[in-house]
């Protein structure tokens, strides 16, 4: 299963950090929105979509990539993030991307979410919060999360 993880990572590396696990267990290319052509992804089985939570929503760099999409998208995809705080009801950051992807056309087959260092307002006033993470257990569960995602997408052995 040929796949591409399109991911941005701007505060500390954190959500590079998992998309790199993710990436090596799926050997799929780790790139920032604007490092890949919108006409390439035809050629992949697989699409990823990351980065950091800012206030509540991923990065706006990605969900102005994710705009850029032509409807009609036939790929299986995924999406994970990194946060100072869960992914969790009733507000799901994961939610509103996912949402988008499966209008644009995309078979969304799960989202993986962990905790990371966080220094956005007002954590900086205290040094941040959830310092070391992602931290070893962290990024096993990324790659348990990854290592599930061709059986998920129905991808033969």
């Amino acid at each position: 299963m040929k796949s591409i993880i399109v991911c941005t990572s701007v505060s500390h590396g954190n959500t590079k950090r998992v998309a790199d696990v993710i990436g090596q267990v799926l050997d799929a290319r780790v790139v920032a929105p604007d490092q890949v052509d919108i006409a390439e992804l035809a050629a992949y089985d697989l699409v990823g979509f990351g980065s950091g939570i800012y206030l509540g929503s991923f990065h706006a760099r990605l969900l102005e990539f994710v705009e850029s999409l032509p409807e009609g998208q036939r790929h299986k995809a995924f999406v994970f993030a990194t946060s100072g705080f869960p992914d969790a009801r009733p507000h799901a950051f994961s939610r509103p991307l996912v949402r988008r992807l499966g209008q644009k056309g995309f078979e969304v087959i799960d989202t993986f979410s962990c905790r990371a260092f966080d220094t956005y307002l007002p954590f900086k006033l205290v040094g941040g919060i959830r310092k070391g993470r992602p931290n070893a257990a962290d990024l096993e569960s990324a790659r348990a999360f990854a290592e599930g995602l061709p059986a998920r997408a129905g991808a033969r052995p």
